[in-house]
């Protein structure tokens, strides 16, 4: 039962050839095989990819929007003109991923077609369908563990560069742009950095997965330059983030080490003596605990803005979430199932009817409640069925590499972790939906499934 809700067995040769959709697949096919430049299709994906990972950090809305047009328009050139059947070195183009992200794509358009705002809902699904393109191109050029290594490489030294910026913030001062800190708080006096994206939240969020990624590359890098750069972006990384004193950065970093730490346990336990083997993951469980709880009882402003969570109102950001929350239950109340339609746009026309007095949003300020308004019960239900899937698929393809000791897996690893970690901080944020993070989660969600290889073809091998 659980391989088929997650789709483990299932056999995509089978739904390929009965899906009128797939059939579009290779209309273009004789084309391609005379064009001189779609010889290298998957290099061309990758610079189009490239290039919004290196400008996301710096660059507008608007440019990265037009960017992924750009990836969205490549990815359905080379759809039209791919090659049809399992052709020698060609992998499969669709995978369990594929088909929960397009079910999720397909109750985003009825939520819109059914909303009370459908000219702004409209506006959200396309942003929704430009970001899964992006997923499809990335699942499809990360197949190449060259191209995915370049990729990864990239993002790691663009984030180090962001970083670093983040860094001089701390040491030298910065104006905050926004009330980011209760003033009547002990933390009223905190430097809490932005970098160039100008939120301390939304650059935790950035961080999250580039934190993931260069503690990976510890593990994946040859010779001990590289390593010793990753250690150092790694290092850089975590710094900065914790400078944030994004309280739910913190908690997605939390969870993001603590998932990366007990999937490495995984990787290195048969490696371990026998006896050993039982007592790792406690062992582990026990030293995070015992680092957490010094650095919570000795370092006085991570005292602080963790004490600051278990306060309820008396902290002006929590009050404001809560009320915010509240607002946002009452709109899921009236439209449980159709939801609102995608998009922030769709929010901003709907949540003015049942605001509390002065607590304007522009969002829920949590990724699942968000989900749930837009697209009711059956978004949110879909949505968490997706993160099965993708978790699922994540340690099956693990287990895989793990047989045969490739060190890809740390990529996969760090992909499971980086997930984790922004859905933690998702509980009580919604920069998940800014175009620089939503960019790097499809990011992480098209790493684990490049990795994907059916069944049948593993058991055949």
């Amino acid at each position: 039962m659980w391989q088929q809700f997650t789709l483990a067995n299932l056999r995509l040769y089978q739904w390929r050839g009965g899906s009128y959709l797939y059939k579009l697949v290779g209309l273009l096919q004789v084309w391609r095989q005379g064009s001189w430049l779609l010889q290298w299709a998957e290099p061309i994906g990758a610079l189009l990819l490239a290039t919004i990972f290196a400008l996301a950090p710096f660059v507008a809305n608007a440019l990265i929007g037009f960017l992924l047009i750009g990836c969205g328009a490549f990815w359905v050139l080379l759809t039209l003109s791919d090659h049809t059947g399992y052709a020698k070195g060609w992998a499969p183009q669709v995978t369990p991923i594929h088909l929960l992200v397009l079910l999720y794509w397909a109750i985003n358009v009825v939520a819109t077609a059914l909303s009370p705002v459908k000219l702004a809902a409209r506006e959200g699904l396309v942003k929704l369908t430009l970001y899964l393109l992006l997923f499809a191109l990335l699942a499809r050029v990360l197949r190449s563990p060259r191209l995915r290594c370049w990729i990864i490489t990239l993002f790691l030294h663009i984030s180090l560069i962001v970083s670093v910026y983040g860094l001089r913030q701390y040491i030298f001062g910065v104006e905050a742009l926004a009330t980011w800190v209760d003033p009547t708080s002990d933390s009223a006096n905190l430097t809490r950095i932005y970098s160039y994206l100008g939120n301390p939240n939304l650059l935790a969020g950035y961080l999250i997965p580039a934190v993931s990624l260069s503690f990976a590359a510890i593990f994946n890098w040859k010779r001990w330059l590289p390593k010793a750069l990753a250690l150092t972006m790694f290092l850089v990384n975590s710094t900065a983030l914790i400078l944030t004193y994004s309280r739910g950065g913190w908690i997605g970093f939390l969870a993001c080490i603590f998932v990366f730490l007990v999937l490495l346990v995984y990787w290195y336990s048969v490696q371990l003596p026998p006896k050993l083997r039982p007592w790792a993951m406690p062992a582990l469980l026990g030293s995070s605990a015992a680092v957490l709880a010094l650095a919570i009882l000795f370092v006085e402003p991570i005292r602080d803005r963790v004490a600051s969570i278990f306060v309820g109102r008396e902290d002006s950001s929590n009050n404001f979430r809560i009320n915010v929350w509240s607002a946002v239950l009452d709109m899921i109340r009236d439209r449980p199932i159709r939801g609102i339609g995608p998009g922030n746009d769709a929010f901003n026309k709907i949540y003015p009817l049942y605001q509390r007095p002065r607590f304007t949003a522009l969002s829920a300020y949590s990724i699942f409640l968000e989900i749930a308004v837009e697209t009711g019960f059956i978004g949110l239900l879909c949505f968490l069925w997706l993160l099965v899937v993708i978790f699922n698929q994540g340690v099956e393809q693990l287990k895989r590499l793990r047989e045969v000791g490739n060190s890809q897996g740390f990529w996969l690893i760090a992909s499971i972790a980086g997930i984790s970690g922004m859905l933690a901080h998702g509980l009580v944020d919604t920069v998940w939906y800014r175009p620089q993070l939503m960019t790097l989660w499809w990011l992480m969600v098209g790493i684990i499934a490049s990795f994907y290889i059916p069944r049948q073809i593993t058991n055949n091998s």
